[in-house]
């Protein structure tokens, strides 16, 4: 079952997640994007930018967090809490 995952973070400026994204992708290397994400995208304007991404599982979604939430941590993000997670009833691609 695919998930939809709402981060919301306090005040997330494009500096801070451009930072996470490089260091995500130098921590995974030829791993990035990782196992079970299907989408990402960040949205929203400067210094109240949003990520949504869609998921294959819960599951996946949780082996990533071991490595996501240490260098969000690292960086300066803070989530103003849980990220919403949402079951997904159909995607439609290109």
């Amino acid at each position: 079952m695919s998930i939809l995952v709402r981060f919301q973070p306090k005040g997330l400026t494009a500096e801070q997640y451009d930072e996470v994204v490089r260091r995500e992708k130098s921590d995974l290397g030829d791993r990035f994007p990782p196992d079970g994400r299907d989408y990402h995208v960040c949205f929203g304007t400067e210094g109240d930018l949003r990520v949504s991404e869609i998921w294959d599982s819960p599951a996946k979604l949780q082996a990533y967090y071991e490595i996501l939430m240490p260098i969000i941590s690292d960086v300066g993000v803070e989530l103003s809490g849980e990220p919403e997670i949402i079951e997904v009833h159909g995607i439609e691609k290109r």
